[in-house]
């Protein structure tokens, strides 16, 4: 375990500062998210692993190429593990659950190697995704989109533009999940949680 106050200056982990051609936005460090507050206070939770920072950069760098203007916008990173436990204490015993890892199972965030993004145009716009992050519904589920799509609750855009998303991550070695259009691990989970220290 690693206290979260002794990450800065940490061989193993990158500020998102220091990663080039991204924007970044933390929904938990304003009141803008599910729970409806700041979470992260006055700490700074803005960092990720060496290997997903180098990951970030890889898809920028595709992204870059394939669709010139656009750009990464990181929603959260690294995630210390007592702030999964608050969010868990909202969600849990309820259907909403589902959408958050157990804090005794740890989330990939909380080992650095997890994160939340999206798209922005090159006006500077969120890219329409169908739902808004931590929109935690059916209608926030790739793994559904086609269905979405057929019944005419997402529209071809906004599937697109998840593709692309998509795309961008899968290319830097990044795994999204079913259930989240914005979420993405570096590496395996089962791996992850047996190599790396989580962050408290």
């Amino acid at each position: 375990m690693i206290p979260c106050e002794s990450i800065p200056g940490h061989p193993d982990f990158v500020h998102l500062s220091a990663i080039p051609n991204i924007d970044t936005e933390l929904r938990y460090a304003t009141p803008n998210n599910f729970a409806g507050r700041n979470l992260y206070g006055s700490l700074d939770c803005a960092w990720l692993r060496r290997e997903a920072a180098n990951g970030i950069i890889a898809a920028t760098e595709w992204l870059q190429r394939r669709r010139p203007g656009y750009r990464l916008l990181i929603l959260d990173a690294l995630r210390p593990q007592r702030f999964q436990e608050q969010l868990w204490e909202v969600l849990a015993g309820t259907p909403l659950e589902q959408y958050l890892a157990h804090p005794e199972r740890g989330s990939i965030h909380s080992f650095g190697m997890a994160v939340d993004l999206t798209l922005r145009d090159p006006g500077g716009r969120e890219c329409d995704m169908g739902t808004p992050f931590d929109g935690l519904s059916e209608a926030s589920h790739p793994a559904l989109d086609s269905v979405h799509l057929a019944l005419g609750r997402l529209t071809a855009a906004q599937v697109s533009e998840r593709g692309w998303l998509h795309a961008a991550m899968r290319a830097a070695g990044f795994h999204g999940i079913g259930s989240e259009w914005w979420h993405f691990d570096f590496g395996d989970r089962n791996e992850v949680r047996k190599k790396y220290s989580r962050v408290l």
